[in-house]
């Protein structure tokens, strides 16, 4: 079986966020990752070509990039199409959807990919691929490879693909022996007779977190900044990932009146850094909190600022960052905090 691999810039060799213009391109063979799910398919089918594209180009570019992208998967004359894995990475990962999209709409032919549970590409793409559950990052490439592998290994041999992916949520029709209509006022009069009963529709949940007290004297409250938005000092000192975070900072403000370009930078890859390095108060407001301060306005300015990327940053990881973050807060006695993003 021919199949043609997509994958981004990084996973192609070029780089980071420095190379995620580069516009589309096609090699023969297997790249990067390809040569491990060649390798995992064990001659079952071969990676005849592979698609390269900047994130950044993709996703800003999607009127020229798809039709260029799904002519050069075209040329290799596929009988299916694997993309990435993505995992975690959200720009990457819409790219993957888009293009599992146009190859199950235009070519008709199978998609195999792989993306993290929290992908923003899953939720609106999962219908047009078998997209197998990967980790957060990278790191978990040994894993997303033979799970890969194993699908794309079943639709060769024909075989009917039942697990090992995101449901699509594909409807199907059949039979019931009861009609909606009495089936919903069923469970209705169960769930008022505190009886057991089952929904037919999985239900989302919702992490809801009580709003803590107003303050009531901000003039003596003690205020801390904390930001998702990648504010570091110049140098990133503890190497913040730009995407898909793993760390978090904490940096002292007692000789921070305002930041500047040789003070301060932002570590975060998912927007455009200029503005932000030049004033990295536009991303964590030290200037007009230390002026409010000496105004009496407010009553004090923690010496510590804590920073994290959000940028593809998983909320497990977040919730962990943020009981660290609170704990030394609470310890510090801080009253609020000013939480920026980008």
């Amino acid at each position: 079986m021919r199949i043609v691999h997509y994958i981004n810039q990084f996973f192609a060799g070029y780089g980071g966020e420095e190379k995620a213009d580069l516009v589309p391109e096609k090699r023969d063979g297997a790249v990067g990752p390809g040569a491990a799910l060649n390798a995992a398919l064990g001659g079952t089918g071969e990676i005849v070509g592979t698609v390269i594209c900047g994130d950044s180009y993709f996703n800003e570019n999607l009127e020229i990039a798809t039709p260029e992208v799904l002519s050069m998967i075209k040329s290799f004359s596929p009988d299916m199409v694997i993309v990435g894995p993505g995992f975690n990475a959200g720009r990457y990962g819409m790219a993957c959807g888009m293009v599992a999209k146009v190859v199950d709409e235009e070519l008709k032919i199978p998609v195999v990919g792989g993306l993290y549970e929290e992908n923003p590409g899953l939720e609106i793409y999962k219908r047009h691929g078998y997209f197998v559950p990967t980790g957060n990052n990278a790191g978990t490439m040994r894993k997303a490879v033979p799970d890969m592998a194993a699908i794309v290994k079943k639709i060769i041999a024909g075989e009917a693909v039942t697990e090992g992916f995101f449901e699509k949520g594909l409807r199907v029709n059949y039979f019931a022996e009861k009609r909606g209509s009495t089936r919903a006022v069923e469970m209705l009069l169960a769930k008022i007779a505190g009886e057991d009963f089952t929904t037919e529709y999985p239900m989302p949940v919702f992490d809801r977190v009580a709003p803590g007290p107003a303050i009531k004297d901000m003039s003596k409250a003690r205020i801390a900044l904390v930001s998702s938005g990648g504010p570091v000092p110049k140098g990133n000192p503890d190497r913040i990932e730009s995407s898909s975070a793993s760390k978090f900072g904490k940096y002292s403000l007692a000789d921070v009146t305002h930041f500047t370009p040789d003070n301060g930078e932002t570590a975060h890859g998912g927007y455009d850094p200029v503005y932000a390095n030049l004033s990295l108060d536009r991303v964590l407001p030290v200037d007009v909190v230390k002026e409010m301060v000496a105004a009496g306005q407010i009553g004090s300015l923690h010496q510590y600022w804590y920073s994290t990327v959000g940028n593809g940053t998983a909320v497990a990881s977040s919730k962990a960052f943020a009981t660290e973050i609170a704990q030394e807060l609470l310890r510090d006695d801080v009253d609020c905090v000013i939480l920026t993003s980008t």
